[in-house]
């Protein structure tokens, strides 16, 4: 009985370790999985002590978002119903979908060499200093 899909983490017989969301079918007496915006997440620790995680896509040199896996080629899966990591994900997937239509401009900020950016300064503060 194949069930709906599900968030999980799935840790492949090569030792990858995703997170992604998950549907199982039947596919000619064999389980296959499809798995939707997979992710690598990576614990992050900085010299201060403070932990954080990075989320990466899975395959970093396609645009496709959903995959078939042959589930042979799974070790475990473990379904997920943590709320951080699941908001994580979501937020992860939603950014990266805005970032493939968003366009820079100028209107998002100014770039500036370190001389000229100084010179803008000074010329501020100098202005500001008259003002008062």
């Amino acid at each position: 009985m194949i069930e709906d899909d599900f968030f999980a983490t799935i840790k492949f017989k090569s030792g990858e370790e995703i997170f992604a969301k998950v549907a199982p079918t039947d596919e000619e007496d064999r389980i296959m999985l499809i798995i939707t915006n997979p992710i690598t997440v990576s614990l992050i620790k900085t010299r201060q002590g403070t932990v954080g995680y990075k989320i990466e896509p899975w395959l970093k040199t396609t645009r496709e978002d959903m995959f078939i896996v042959d589930f042979d080629n799974v070790l475990t899966i473990s379904e997920s119903n943590d709320i951080d990591m699941i908001q994580m994900y979501q937020t992860f997937i939603r950014q990266s979908k805005l970032g493939d239509t968003e366009k820079l401009s100028r209107k998002m900020g100014y770039l500036a060499n370190v001389n000229d950016a100084k010179e803008l300064l000074e010329k501020l503060y100098k202005k500001d200093l008259k003002d008062t």
